[in-house]
């Protein structure tokens, strides 16, 4: 039989590793505004026509190459950034693995022209296909000009996959943000068909940011800074009222590189518990310091995924550096114990003048005069008036004869009297109150209900996840968990508690893990945690209809809770509007 293991040419070896290294235009603009970083510059200019397929140019006032090196820079595995594999635990450059200019050759055509400081004359140098077609002296400036056309010409269906100008265009614009926003020191500009879009002189990490995306920016950024020995943080997080649904304006960088991390995301979720609107991201630009030994950036080609020594270390401290701030800078609610709320003066009463109290007294009163249950007050509206309480389960056991008044807006709120004036409540914060209290009083009182499972559910965790679980095993079991082993990394229930369904329990314990921090806690704080994650999951969400009857039930309940007015995460779930707020609105 004859060999048929062979080594494949060096430009077919090229193009393949070009799939992984050069996707779109875009990580090329990546590659090379990364290497002119490496070579020192402090002036970068970035040109591209049709969002980079038909030309890309970066043009850097850095070092330069030899010309030895302009023609070694061309073949795979070639760098200066490493010598040994120590050096890959102790990097401080953004390339190291020699892959790009050979990726990037193998799949367009690239024209190279370079000068040292020492050389009087630059060297020029021609590849298209991964095959050098020229290379000779030229005059140059000092530093180094890459100019990148017709990407992917000799690979037509990857050509074909390329998006329109505007998508790739933007993917262009993320790139070029992420790396001028940690490199602020930097000048940097981008031009595109020929028309200035970026014009960004070196400055500091809040003017780059405010550069970049506009002058308002600068009223949303609420500084962050920690500096431990195992992370150092500075940056900034945008104030809870700006948040987005999109994740666009999140940014991690760690040692100047930018990075995504799904793990220190969470983080960053949890700091900002109770602040956001259902399904809204918060904005942040991080910039971490890790020591160098305790990352490793070798795990993907485009190195954009790291790996952490520690993660759960970081995760506290990022977590907690953006509470402090978030309180510091008064956008969380604290707590000050040496304040007396009853002292506040509302700014309506601040120039009005004192007016003696009054009593009134009914001198026909008699107490003894009723032999059955006392007259209803015509000037007091009483819910229990209203609804006969029963303990209902569910929101559709009341009846709505003699409601009087109650209706729904926006299929949101609801709106009902009240003796002050006119109550309008948030009906999801209403019932995840109403259920909050309502878990906290099952478990206090071991009215828990389990559903058993006809199979074990089975959860793949990692191993610190199914360490902490088996740690508060009893508090879970309380809780309707009944757990039937945990090895490895596998956990498996025979139980859950009777308001689940199998399908939300993996979510719901990612979430309850992400809140508990580790080692021994209370009883009451785990139950804690699990009750407010459990009311926000299954509360009424804003947007579906109720019936009448079901909104008199919520106001109920709501008005039994021992704290009708604060959601478990400090917001806000009902206003009274009084007569005379409702009056200045009709004031002529």
């Amino acid at each position: 039989m004859s060999d048929i293991i062979r080594l494949l040419p060096d430009h077919v070896a090229n193009q393949i590793a070009a799939g992984e290294v050069v996707q779109r235009p875009a990580s090329v603009v990546k590659e090379l505004l990364e290497n002119a970083i490496d070579a020192g510059a402090t002036r970068i200019s970035l040109i591209v026509k049709e969002a980079g397929k038909a030309h890309i140019q970066v043009v850097d006032n850095g070092k330069g190459m030899s010309e030895n090196d302009a023609r070694m820079c061309f073949e795979r595995h070639a760098t200066s950034k490493i010598e040994k594999t120590d050096d890959l635990f102790n990097l401080n450059t953004k390339g190291f693995r020699g892959e790009a200019m050979a990726s990037i050759a193998a799949v367009a055509q690239v024209q190279l022209i370079t000068k040292t400081k020492a050389d009087d004359l630059g060297v020029r140098i021609d590849v298209e296909g991964s095959e050098v077609t020229q290379q000779q002296r030229t005059t140059a400036a000092e530093g180094t000009s890459v100019t990148v056309k017709n990407l992917f010409f000799n690979i037509p269906a990857r050509r074909n996959f390329l998006k329109s100008t505007p998508v790739e265009f933007r993917h262009i614009t993320d790139e070029f943000h992420r790396v001028a926003l940690v490199h602020h020191d930097i000048h940097f500009e981008l031009l595109h068909n020929g028309a200035e879009v970026f014009q960004l002189p070196p400055t500091t990490a809040r003017k780059r940011i405010v550069h970049v995306f506009g002058p308002k920016f600068d009223e949303r950024l609420v500084p962050v800074e920690e500096d431990t020995e195992i992370l150092q943080i500075k940056g900034f997080v945008l104030k809870p009222s700006f948040a987005k649904k999109s994740r666009h304006q999140q940014f991690f960088f760690v040692n100047n590189r930018f990075i995504k991390s799904g793990y220190l995301h969470h983080a960053v979720m949890a700091a900002f518990e109770g602040l956001l609107s259902h399904n809204h991201q918060p904005g942040y630009f991080l910039y971490l310091g890790v020591p160098p030994n305790q990352l490793d950036i070798n795990i993907h080609p485009t190195k954009t995924e790291v790996k952490f020594e520690d993660e759960h270390a970081l995760f506290a401290v990022l977590r907690a550096s953006i509470k402090h701030s978030l309180g510091q800078f008064s956008i969380a609610p604290v707590l000050d114990f040496s304040k007396d709320n009853t002292l506040d003066t509302p700014y309506a009463q601040h120039s009005a003048s004192p007016v003696a109290p009054r009593v009134s007294v009914n001198p026909d009163f008699n107490p003894f005069a009723y032999t059955s249950k006392p007259p209803k007050s015509k000037n007091r509206v009483s819910f229990e008036d209203i609804v006969p309480h029963k303990p209902a389960e569910t929101l559709l056991e009341l009846p709505s004869e003699n409601i009087g008044f109650a209706f729904q807006y926006a299929q949101k709120f609801i709106i009902a009297p009240h003796q002050n004036g006119v109550m309008v409540i948030h009906q999801s914060r209403a019932h995840e109150r109403i259920l909050y209290e309502g878990y906290i009083r099952s478990w206090e009182y071991n009215e828990v209900l389990k559903q058993t499972l006809a199979v074990p559910l089975a959860l793949t965790l990692d191993t610190p996840s199914i360490d902490l679980l088996k740690s508060h095993q009893e508090i879970l079991g309380e809780m309707g968990f009944t757990c039937l082993s945990a090895e490895g990394d596998t956990i498996e229930f025979s139980s859950i508690p009777d308001v689940f369904d199998i399908e939300d329990i993996p979510s719901f314990l990612q979430q309850w893990l992400t809140q508990t921090t580790t080692g021994t806690v209370h009883a009451f704080l785990q139950r804690d945690i699990m009750a407010r994650a459990l009311a926000k999951q299954r509360s009424i969400p804003s947007g579906r209809t109720m019936a009448t009857h079901e909104q008199i039930e919520l106001i109920h309940k709501l008005l039994s809770c021992k704290e009708s007015d604060r959601t478990p995460d400090g917001k806000s779930i009902f206003r009274i509007l009084t007569q005379q707020e409702l009056d200045r609105f009709f004031t002529p």
